[in-house]
């Protein structure tokens, strides 16, 4: 197992950054996140930083500016197609959860952009929803550039930090399981985050 994680993040420093990068990118612009959501990238990102394979800064700049231009493709998506969009077969199973993110949306305005980014189906769908609710892009941008840079930096910040765990409780109790800790942690405190994001969501809405 630890030999299937070494494979991943040592190959190439460049072609480490273009998967991580494009990725992050295609979760928002073309709805990539509703099958491998963009924070798996992102943490991937930090944990190779963590190796010494990418410098840490490079991985941030580039997570954080392909969550803003994948936002800024998704709401032009939204804005040129308009409600045809919402006709995809892709979202057929998910109405329910499209309506709370339509209905959100139109409640919270651009603190729904921002918020959004830290709950992953809202992610996906926010930005077309604001470019199809005709958001002017300027308050879309700035909320969108606020919640890729937190975003962004915390996931890459995540996993550089268990990388470098990884590392240290390696040399003590062996790499697989070294790796069972990590991999846990990382899944633990995704889902902690998530679980976060979603109650100041359901607290935001009621106290409209």
């Amino acid at each position: 197992m630890a030999g299937i994680v070494d494979s991943i993040v040592n190959v190439n420093a460049v072609l480490v950054c273009v998967i991580v990068s494009s990725l992050v990118f295609a979760e928002d612009a073309l709805f990539v996140g509703f099958v491998l959501p963009g924070e798996t990238a992102a943490v991937l990102g930090g944990v190779v930083a963590s190796r010494g394979h990418v410098q840490l800064w490079l991985i941030l700049v580039l997570v954080v500016l392909a969550a803003i231009i994948g936002d800024s493709v998704g709401y032009e998506v939204g804005r040129r197609l308009g409600p045809r969009l919402l006709e995809l077969r892709i979202l057929n199973k998910r109405r329910a959860r499209l309506d709370d993110a339509q209905d959100f949306l139109r409640r919270r305005g651009g603190a729904a952009v921002f918020l959004g980014r830290f709950v992953a189906f809202f992610r996906a769908v926010m930005p077309a929803l604001a470019g199809i609710s005709q958001m002017p892009y300027p308050r879309f941008l700035a909320f969108n550039a606020a919640g890729g840079l937190v975003w962004g930096t915390g996931f890459v910040l995540l996993g550089f930090l268990a990388g470098n765990s990884y590392e240290a409780v390696a040399k003590a109790v062996g790499r697989d399981i070294a790796l069972v800790i990590a991999l846990l942690a990382v899944a633990t405190l995704i889902m902690l985050r998530v679980r976060k994001a979603r109650r100041d969501l359901h607290r935001t809405a009621e106290d409209e």
